[in-house]
């Protein structure tokens, strides 16, 4: 699951459009929490962590976010601007999310509820887990 973009199919007509995201579906887990990012400064940067056993759905719902991606291969970015896809992290995974337009709307669909002790907020830190985990799965 590390990192993946995920299609979410558009429905709509002359009305205009729905995508429908659903637990165990289009989103590979079950959803425990949502938030939304929006109001950034188009210089501010977020993130900049990684979650031990978080898996989370993040998707531009308007406007523009450059999303930086590492499972500790090396990074990776995706400019996420639509809201029919959505870029899945999943845990032991480190991002950073930059470049936001004025009209930037992120919403973040997690498969756990917050809990501070989940995080790695040093890189460093992150490599040195992340090479762990792949010695145990190799």
């Amino acid at each position: 699951m590390s990192i993946q973009v995920i299609p979410l199919q558009s429905h709509g007509d002359d009305r205009g459009q729905l995508v429908a995201l659903e637990q165990q579906r289009n989103v590979p887990f079950d959803i425990r929490r949502v938030y939304y990012l929006f109001a950034t400064r188009s210089d501010a940067q977020r993130g900049h962590h990684a979650h031990r056993n978080l898996n989370q759905l993040v998707v531009a719902l308007h406007g523009r976010v450059t999303v930086l991606a590492d499972d500790g291969s090396g990074p990776v970015e995706r400019v996420l601007d639509d809201p029919t896809q959505g870029l899945l992290l999943g845990s032991m995974v480190w991002r950073a999310l930059y470049d936001f337009s004025q009209d930037c709307v992120v919403m973040v669909l997690a498969d756990r509820f917050y809990d501070p002790d989940d995080y790695i907020w040093n890189y460093d830190e992150f490599l040195r887990e992340a090479g762990g985990l792949r010695r145990q799965e190799a």
